[in-house]
């Protein structure tokens, strides 16, 4: 049998199976840059006659996946940190105010490698303990930075927008269009912001609560965000080791986010520099020779924005090799056009090796 009479059954099914769909039942289109839903399609007289559908969810059932996993591995690592420590609290040596809290405190200080001093291990246990949660705890601090941080981020970005232009009506288009253009600036802005309230609220608070002198305080603020320590002004009231739990973890994130946007940012801003720099440049014949991916001396519309693309950086030369690899194993019929015939084949193709 020739490889025209294995294909021409095929082509066949699929003409039989194009003319059974019904023509007046509506079908579903969706973006080609949108991701691949989850469930199939549901028509909505079928969800509303379903009466077994629940009617609410719980509050963690409406918590993002990435920051209902941060805050899973937060309590993880700070219950088990907090047992650990506790059961080992005699041999903790410092200015102890509640077993429990100096726990916490402790796990807290450590994770963030701030490093007060005021709590210290006093023996080869608590000293591998230390060790140990550290370097967990800094994996813990870097997965609220990627995903964490991050997703709060976006989720401010539509007010900070609407704000900017309160005196005129902003559409969804264009708050969209204005996110995707300045992401990473309003990003800056916004953790400079919220790193401007904590400190703020840190001074106030070691002023007012712990009465350390408004310099005493803001150098305590200081030291404490970025890490550093130094351990002669601290946290020493109940009041205000309950208060660091929670403001340490922010604001050392908050800072740490900080200077990873001002990084991003101008990783941005050279990329555009760049992608203006090749747009203003006049092409050339050699420029024509690069951009003819299938030498046949025409440079398509395709070819030129991927060649472009290449240029900007963007893409690479392994990408275009590995995205046409796939594109030839697709086009069974070498045809130089991928139809649904083709992708059938090529399926065929894979089940039957």
């Amino acid at each position: 049998m020739t490889n025209r009479d294995k294909i021409q059954p095929l082509l066949d099914q699929l003409h039989q199976t194009h003319h059974m769909v019904d023509p007046k039942k509506k079908r579903f289109r969706r973006c080609k840059s949108a991701p691949l839903g989850e469930f199939a399609p549901v028509e909505m007289n079928e969800i509303k006659n379903d009466q077994s559908l629940p009617r609410s969810k719980s509050l963690l059932d409406k918590v993002h996946p990435s920051i209902k996993k941060v805050i899973i591995y937060l309590v993880i690592y700070l219950g088990i940190g907090t047992i650990c420590f506790y059961l080992v609290r005699n041999k903790i040596k410092g200015k102890k105010i509640d077993g429990v809290l100096d726990s916490v405190y402790f796990c807290v200080v450590t994770m963030t490698t701030v490093g007060y001093g005021d709590i210290v291990p006093d023996s080869a246990t608590t000293k591998l303990l230390a060790c140990v949660f550290v370097f967990s705890g800094m994996a813990l601090v870097g997965m609220i930075l990627s995903k964490g941080a991050d997703y709060l981020l976006e989720k401010q970005e539509t007010l900070l927008i609407k704000a900017l232009h309160i005196r005129r009506k902003v559409g969804p288009s264009e708050i969209l269009e204005e996110i995707e253009t300045n992401k990473v600036r309003y990003k800056c802005f916004m953790v400079a912001g919220f790193l401007i309230v904590l400190v703020v609220a840190g001074t106030v608070f070691l002023a007012r609560v712990e009465r350390l002198d408004t310099l005493d305080a803001f150098y305590c603020v200081c030291s404490t965000i970025t890490t550093l320590g130094y351990g002669d002004k601290s946290f020493s009231t109940k009041a205000g080791r309950i208060f660091a739990i929670f403001w340490i973890l922010s604001s050392t994130i908050c800072l740490g986010q900080f200077f990873l946007y001002v990084a991003e940012f101008n990783t941005e801003k050279r990329q555009k520099e760049l992608v203006k720099c090749v747009l203003s440049r006049r092409t050339t014949n050699v420029d024509l020779e690069e951009a003819d991916l299938d030498d046949d001396g025409v440079v398509g519309a395709a070819e030129f924005v991927i060649y472009k693309l290449k240029e900007m950086g963007k893409i690479n030369q392994h990408d275009i090799a590995a995205v046409l690899k796939e594109f030839e194993s697709l086009d069974v019929d070498q045809s130089g056009t991928l139809s649904t015939a083709d992708l059938i084949l090529a399926q065929s193709s894979w089940t039957g090796r």
